[in-house]
């Protein structure tokens, strides 16, 4: 059976720290450049027992550390971040449970930027296929989360029962792509943050967000998500 060992370098000897089947060596995310530990510097063989590399990561919590076989690369690394996520969060399903709920539009397909020479002039080119996946889920998990608050009345603190969604079915008709943009109903020119505040006080009768939080970011992500491909016109009325 092929098992996943952790080692120490001491001098030249291998010190065994630990032994893990593959199966617990996954995690959800990591911080690019974080450093390898000296479990990852060991190589080679034990008798019959394969040593394989594995280094020591954070989790994409921010908070907690895991082990995942070095060697494990592009989807295959990242599906096993994300099934070490999964079995860290029982409700683990939820972007995808909102996805099917309210339809909302994937993100752009990024693959083009792993083509050609990368470094060349961009300090920033350095990109792999693991990179791109963490982009689409994290876009993706914050536009989920603004499709939960804008189809809950409860989650916008309205006082009356009422949700976005009630006037805008799956965010149609909100024009992000039109603002700024002079509003009637506030006598001045406005982004789309400030009509969200106009809605959340007026017809869903809550208390208004803070410009930058959290649930006013969502909310913002989610209604632009909607109205992907849509040329923007900033001032239409």
């Amino acid at each position: 059976m092929k098992r996943l060992i952790r080692y120490a370098a001491m001098g030249a000897s291998l010190g065994v720290l630990g032994l893990v089947l593959a199966g617990s060596l996954a995690g959800c995310g990591e911080r690019r450049g974080s450093k390898d530990t000296a479990a990852a510097k060991a190589t080679g063989r034990i008798g019959e027992t394969e040593v394989v590399v594995v280094e020591e990561v954070v989790s994409c919590d921010g908070k907690n550390k895991i082990m995942i076989a070095k060697d494990v690369r592009g989807q295959a690394r990242a599906d096993a971040r994300m099934d070490q996520w999964k079995r860290n969060n029982p409700d683990r399903h939820w972007v995808e449970e909102e996805k099917t709920a309210h339809n909302f539009k994937p993100p752009a397909d990024n693959s083009d930027v792993l083509e050609g020479g990368q470094r060349e002039g961009n300090v920033y080119g350095d990109f792999t296929e693991t990179d791109l996946l963490i982009w689409a889920r994290e876009t993706e998990k914050m536009v989920a989360e603004g499709s939960r608050i804008f189809h809950s009345g409860d989650r916008l603190g309205s006082t009356v029962g009422v949700s976005c969604d009630m006037c805008h079915p799956h965010a149609a008709n909100t024009h992000p792509e039109t603002y700024p943009k002079f509003q009637t109903q506030l006598g001045r020119v406005v982004l789309l943050r400030d009509m969200i505040n106009w809605c959340i006080e007026n017809p869903v009768r809550g208390k208004k967000l803070e410009a930058d939080s959290a649930e006013m970011r969502a909310l913002e992500a989610y209604i632009m998500a909607q109205r992907k491909g849509t040329v923007m016109n900033y001032g239409k009325q």
